[in-house]
């Protein structure tokens, strides 16, 4: 049996919008590389192989889609469903290499939800990425098989998350609404209008040193992003679609998380050790690949991103543009983990090269 995880694809409107003009909102360019990748895993050698394909979180960016040129945190199942199909109209490639995949025999495609995309909870907005994909796609927030677990990684972060019990509020007209956190709220009310200025900035990592960088080296833009967060919250302290989450407790978390970033090695030690059944555990969410072998001979990974990231990183100078995705075989029956990587995919010509792995 084998799973291909891959994550933080961030799928737009498409590279430019119905004018012509570049979507500076669109961080997916990879539309060719990806429908060769879901096409080589689907046919050849892997034609009858058992696959599973584990689409893992923030596939789709819903949160920076605007709806008619309106971006809002009103968001209904109506809306999300209208998003998708702006998506697909711009990622037409994408999505049919996923059918492609789906019509192979002992195909299946898996779609964990991530905080970017966290719509796609909306049984209407499953019906349709179903329809566009022509094939049954299975929805969850974590998967768990073989002793794989998978899930995006942002429940681990106070900012990007929010109670399973309060995941929808009841909005305008009666209508059910997505109850987003922190983060996403950051993402669809601040983030297009700095993105106009710096197009990048949701993309660097480390973000810490890019905001001190911006300090000392570009203090304009430095005073101008932390007067436009300073002014978002106050305006929408008292807002009732975005006040929900605003507790003391919560705001306690998210300061300690701009200081001390979650671990996500030791979020996956702590998922192992409650369930020791699970051999592997795959997380996306940081858009940083990494890997971590444990002393009893299990495994984490990070899948990394398919988007550029640029680096403010001296040595590098360049941006960074990796193809990442995670490969696991394991044994059906007895659930023993065969082989496990983190690989770069490479286009027809050089499939992939394994980038750190089991043996």
């Amino acid at each position: 049996m084998k799973y291909l995880v891959v994550s933080d694809l961030h799928l737009g409107k498409g590279k430019f919008l119905k004018n012509g003009q570049f979507n500076i909102l669109e961080d997916f360019f990879e539309d060719e590389r990806f429908y060769e990748f879901c096409d080589y895993f689907s046919s050849g050698r892997y034609f009858l192989q058992k696959t599973t394909l584990v689409l893992n979180g923030d596939i789709l960016n819903l949160i920076q889609i605007d709806t008619k040129g309106v971006f809002t945190h009103i968001v209904d199942e109506e809306m999300t469903i209208q998003q998708i199909e702006d998506i697909a109209r711009g990622h037409s490639q994408v999505f049919k290499g996923i059918k492609k995949f789906l019509k192979a025999p002992n195909k299946e495609v898996v779609f964990v939800i991530g905080n970017h995309d966290a719509g796609m909870e909306f049984p209407g907005a499953q019906k349709k990425f179903q329809e566009l994909c022509g094939g049954d796609v299975h929805f969850c927030q974590t998967y768990s098989r073989h002793g794989v677990h998978i899930e995006h990684g942002h429940r681990f972060e106070a900012i990007n998350t929010v109670p399973k019990d309060s995941y929808f509020l009841r909005g305008p007209q009666g209508k059910r609404i997505l109850n987003f956190p922190w983060g996403s709220l950051f993402c669809i009310n601040v983030l297009p209008k700095l993105k106009k200025e710096r197009p990048y900035i949701d993309k660097v990592r480390p973000m810490s040193a890019y905001i001190k960088w911006c300090l000392f080296h570009d203090p304009a833009f430095f005073w101008k992003l932390f007067r436009t967060c300073v002014e978002y919250v106050l305006t929408t302290y008292g807002d009732y679609y975005t006040k929900q989450n605003k507790n003391f407790k919560t705001s306690l978390k998210i300061l300690k998380q701009i200081t001390i970033y979650p671990r996500y090695e030791k979020m996956a030690r702590r998922i192992i050790k409650k369930d020791p059944s699970i051999h592997t555990v795959v997380m996306g969410h940081t858009h940083l690949q990494e890997w971590r072998r444990f002393p009893e001979g299990k495994y984490y990974f990070n899948t990394g991103t398919w988007n550029t990231i640029p680096s403010i990183d001296a040595g590098m100078h360049q941006d960074t543009r990796h193809l990442t995705y995670c490969s696991i075989d394991v044994h059906e029956v007895t659930n023993v983990l065969v082989y496990a990587a983190v690989n770069e995919w490479k286009g027809k010509w050089k499939p992939f090269v394994e980038e750190v792995g089991t043996n």
